[in-house]
């Protein structure tokens, strides 16, 4: 139940563009810097920090582009 809430969460989020952005470049940026100037960290900060980072670029590259409409009527 809690999962499923969460990537409604998520959804919600990925619609609205401006929000999108933000909360994706505030994921994004401290995982490079995990990524790129982090020495020695645990397994799973180096874990955290990729899935953290393909989210919040996931979301920034959302909120820049928008969404596809679901169809396309031709007519």
């Amino acid at each position: 139940m809690r999962l499923g809430r969460a990537r409604g969460l998520l959804l919600r989020l990925a619609r609205r563009r401006l929000l999108s952005v933000g909360v994706g470049l505030t994921l994004l940026l401290p995982a490079l810097w995990v990524e790129t100037a982090g020495r020695g960290g645990r397994w799973w900060v180096d874990g955290l920090s990729l899935i953290l980072g393909a989210t919040g670029a996931a979301l920034a590259w959302s909120g820049l582009t928008g969404s596809r409409p679901d169809w396309i009527d031709e007519g």
